[in-house]
Parts: C-alpha cells; structure tokens; sequence
C-alpha cells in the first residue's frame, strides 16, 4: 500500500511537470549589467553586447548571452555571464543570471557585485 501511494506521488509530480507550459525565448544582442563595488559604494551600469567583456575594477566581465521572454521582452533577462579576477585561474562565477531573482545564482566576491538587470536589443530587433 504504501508503495502504491509512493508511485501516485511520483506519477502526478511527473505529469505536473510535463504539463507546465514552457515560455518561448528569444536571444538578445546584449545585455545591461549593473556592477558594485561594496567598498567605495560606487554603482556603474554597463552595457555589453555578446561576446564582448568589461573591466570591473580587477574582474573581467564577459558575456556569452542573454535571452528574454518573446510575450514579453521587458519582463525578464536571462544572461549566460564568464567573471573572472585572475586570466591563469578559474573564474570567480560562471553561469547564467536572472535579472528578477539576482540572489538565485549570485556573484559570490568580497568586494564587488554584479547583477543583470535586462537585456538589450538593437532597434530593428525591438519593432
């Protein structure tokens, strides 16, 4: 009996999923990225496009992509980000961010913060 109730439970959870709707994507030219250095408090906002990279104080930031909902562009950024301090280590995060829940998968460094905030499109993209 009580694997029978256990099988219920996974069976619904699976068919719960399946039935979730997925949202359609569009891939962006770039991204706006916010960026903050927790000891002088300066905030500096910057754009990149894909496949380029910024000079954070020492990080390098580096974007691969970023994707955003086709029903609604201005609702949500999803931004595949490279950041790293030192070229000859690894870098200090790799992964994607989103911009309507930074603390999901957050930069984790002493003195600096890096957060997503949407994703840009070039005017022809946009019309």
């Amino acid at each position: 009996m009580r694997f029978g109730f256990f099988g219920f439970l996974i069976g619904f959870a699976i068919f719960a999923q399946d039935g979730q709707a997925q949202s359609a994507v569009q891939t962006a030219d770039g991204a706006l990225l916010r960026g903050l250095d927790k000891v002088s408090g300066d905030i500096q906002d910057f754009p990149l496009r894909a496949g380029s990279s910024f000079d954070l104080g020492a990080l390098n930031v580096a974007l691969s992509e970023c994707r955003y909902p086709v029903d609604n562009p201005m609702g949500d950024a999803f931004a595949y980000i490279t950041i790293s301090e030192d070229p000859l280590q690894p870098p200090v995060f790799m992964g994607w961010m989103v911009a309507s829940s930074p603390a999901l998968n957050p930069l984790d460094h002493r003195r600096y913060d890096v957060w997503v905030l949407r994703c840009a499109m070039s005017e022809a993209s946009t019309e």
